[in-house]
């Protein structure tokens, strides 16, 4: 038996047993395997069912441009759906993205816009801004918007549940998913938990975005936002995807340890996934508590390895961000043993002639600027220096206008050498989050090299 094209081949997907990762949690614990689709990620279901319902609603039309913002997989997903159904393909993504990735969705033909990362939702320039903006100047052209396009958790509602609850025998007791647009753990979760209102969906944030808090206190805090390395879940808005009624809990996990899971499960279980599947199962193994002998823990692996060789499955990227440890001593103890205060900062909108004075006073070398508590940018004294011996009218400018890109966030368990690699010429010092206090410092290259002579 054959499929007529492509498409036919999204869905159904195996589940595999995991055996030495989860050696120490008493359940089975399962994993969807995502790569198995035709455009390796899970996201080939939520693409086609996105499109045929435009086409049924008569939203795409024949010839049309399909315009959206993705970090790639679900780009790779409408490509794939464009190429047999005959629409053109332009994608907006974020300068965080891995280039695997958008040179992947160059190679079905798609146009890719990159964007910056590090600015608001609404800000003109963000990869969300740009699709929409493009979909107005561009005839015949439609936006998907998976963030808000019910049709993607309808997707895993018709598709994804079913086949975990036939997979399992129906035997399914909590359900593990990163949580990003929101349409795979909620669709899935609508399934599971109509089939039995006791499942436990349990959804996996990353430190930098709003997730978790807004599920536990109703509060949307944009001091929680801030960048993060991880790919593919969290967010700085909440997408009408997620439904926080069926997630019943969230667990954060950092940028460092699902960089380090992501490794391991390929070297472990020898499964070849992304950055996001390393969170979820570093997730899961954080909540190992909630676990008992006769559950059966499904977790969604969501994306192939090959969209990450440049970053979590590259040594000298691991090692530039300070993911991969060395016997010695850690950020932790620079911190400890320079007495070092949290992180002071400045406002974008003060004047660079104040700032200059903050940093003259303390004697900072350089600075974070925030943004209502949000971490946008730093300054540095050199820069500044030359910026005012130039025009010495910036002073009266608003810091935003000269502030350099923000400094690299590492977790305060990033050894020295590590650190020492990450820090050059481009990057003189590093923030250092302790996750465990919810405070921030700043490293320095004198600050190692005092600890370390």
């Amino acid at each position: 038996m054959w499929h007529n094209n492509i498409l036919e081949a999204i869905g159904n997907t195996p589940m595999v047993k995991l055996n030495r990762i989860t050696k120490d949690i008493p359940a089975t614990v399962l994993a969807k395997v995502e790569t198995f689709n035709p455009g390796n990620s899970i996201k080939d279901r939520m693409a086609l069912k996105m499109i045929e319902d435009a086409e049924r609603k008569g939203l795409l039309k024949p010839g049309g441009t399909i315009i959206e913002g993705t970090s790639g997989n679900t780009g790779m997903g409408l490509a794939i759906a464009a190429i047999i159904k005959g629409y053109k393909c332009i994608f907006t993504t974020t300068d965080k993205q891995s280039k695997e990735k958008i040179d992947a969705l160059k190679a079905f033909g798609a146009e890719v816009i990159v964007c910056p990362t590090n600015v608001d939702p609404d800000d003109p320039r963000s990869y969300y801004s740009v699709s929409s903006r493009l979909v107005n100047e561009i005839p015949n052209s439609w936006k998907p918007n998976q963030y808000d396009n019910l049709s993607n958790r309808q997707a895993h509602y018709e598709s994804t549940g079913p086949e975990i609850w036939s997979q399992t025998e129906g035997k399914i007791t909590h359900l593990v998913a990163g949580v990003g647009t929101g349409g795979t753990i909620t669709g899935t979760g609508m399934f599971l938990k109509e089939k039995n209102p006791a499942v436990q969906v349990l959804g996996i944030d990353t430190y930098g975005s709003v997730f978790k808090k807004y599920k536990e206190t109703g509060i949307f805090d944009k001091n929680e936002i801030y960048p993060y390395v991880t790919e593919g879940i969290g967010e700085d808005f909440l997408p009408e995807n997620v439904d926080f009624n069926i997630i019943d809990h969230f667990e954060k996990v950092t940028d460092k340890e699902a960089a380090v899971m992501t490794r391991r499960i390929a070297k472990e279980e020898g499964i070849w996934v992304g950055n996001s599947s390393g969170a979820a199962l570093q997730g899961l193994l954080q909540m190992a508590d909630r676990f008992k002998k006769d559950d059966v823990v499904v977790v969604i692996f969501v994306d192939h390895g090959t969209r990450y060789l440049g970053k979590m499955f590259n040594d000298d990227w691991m090692l530039k961000m300070g993911y991969l440890d060395k016997s010695g001593l850690c950020a932790a103890d620079i911190i400890s043993s320079s007495h070092k205060p949290p992180l002071a900062s400045i406002e974008a909108t003060e004047t660079v002639a104040k700032a200059a004075f903050i940093m003259t006073t303390n004697d900072f070398s350089q600075i974070p600027v925030t943004d209502q508590g949000r971490i946008v940018g730093t300054l540095h004294e050199k820069h500044i220096f030359e910026k005012v011996l130039q025009d010495p009218t910036i002073k009266n400018l608003p810091v935003r206008e000269v502030m350099d890109e923000a400094l690299p966030f590492v977790d305060i368990s990033t050894s020295c050498d590590a650190l020492s690699t990450m820090l050059n010429k481009d990057i003189p010092a590093v923030l250092v989050r302790d996750f465990k206090t919810d405070t921030n410092y700043i490293i320095t290259r004198s600050d190692i090299m005092r600890i370390l002579l």
